[in-house]
């Protein structure tokens, strides 16, 4: 089709002028070239697009079963591609630990609002947000700041070696983050931005439950938190992982509901 197409321009070009040969042939050449490189290069973005897909998905089940210290390698294993590529597009593990842990905040923030906004009953509110976040699996995943939620460390209980618990009473302290020992290329200000918003949200859960007088006083974010880091066990099954987290959220639930006195 394209040598038909030149020879037809070729051919009026020279009825009308052998000085527009060179340009009409030029451009008929030039838009062959240009279908032939939009050929080549679209599966060469389609494959990038998956490969960066299997590389997500393999980094979340990686981390989630063997926490955030597995390597590189492990995750190029597990998404069947080359540890090169993975390096090809996260420069550094920590860009892409960023990426995970930055996704799943998002994802429990979003099953937090959604859990405020549509029950209207505090206590099926938060074990609503509890029993989506445990069931999603994004406990395995969440970033250590978040995990680290603490007061001030002039305080007398606080341990920066163990999960920090949230002073609940009035006055006795600010909810704040610990920032990370290394900070990755975005800074602890992008990390800590998304995990505020997880914080705030979950505290409204918190405080609306408590306030009913159906979460007991001494439970804090943290504990809510720490609830859904635990109940989300990484077992080979599927169906025995989901039947034990279950059976453990419902034994968490449990110890986080007041009794009457």
């Amino acid at each position: 089709m394209h040598v038909q197409d030149s020879h037809w321009s070729s051919t009026s070009a020279i009825a009308s002028g052998g000085g527009a040969i060179g340009a009409t042939m030029g451009g008929a050449m030039g838009a062959a070239g240009n279908g032939r490189e939009s050929a080549r290069t679209a599966p060469l973005r389609v494959d990038a697009q998956r490969n960066l897909e299997h590389v997500l998905r393999a980094a979340r089940e990686v981390f989630g079963e063997l926490g955030y210290g597995a390597p590189m390698e492990d995750v190029a294993r597990r998404a069947r591609v080359g540890v090169g590529t993975v390096y090809r597009r996260f420069p550094s593990k920590d860009v892409l630990v960023r990426r995970i842990a930055e996704e799943e905040t998002s994802r429990l923030t979003d099953q937090a609002r959604a859990a405020l906004g549509q029950e209207d009953e505090p206590w099926s509110a938060l074990s609503r947000f509890l029993r989506t976040s445990v069931a999603s699996g994004a406990g395995r995943l969440l970033p250590p700041q978040v995990l680290r939620v603490g007061v001030a460390e002039d305080d007398p209980g606080y341990d920066e070696a163990r999960v920090p618990q949230q002073r609940t009473q009035p006055g006795a302290g600010e909810l704040r983050l610990v920032p990370g020992e290394t900070p990755g290329p975005a800074g602890p200000a992008d990390d800590d931005a998304g995990a505020s918003a997880l914080l705030e949200v979950v505290g409204q859960l918190v405080d609306r439950a408590r306030a009913a007088g159906e979460l007991r006083a001494d439970v804090s974010v943290a504990d809510v938190l720490l609830v859904i880091a635990t109940a989300a066990p990484s077992l080979p099954d599927p169906a025995q992982q989901a039947a034990a987290s279950a059976r453990l959220l419902d034994i968490l639930l449990e110890g986080l509901r007041s009794r009457p006195s």
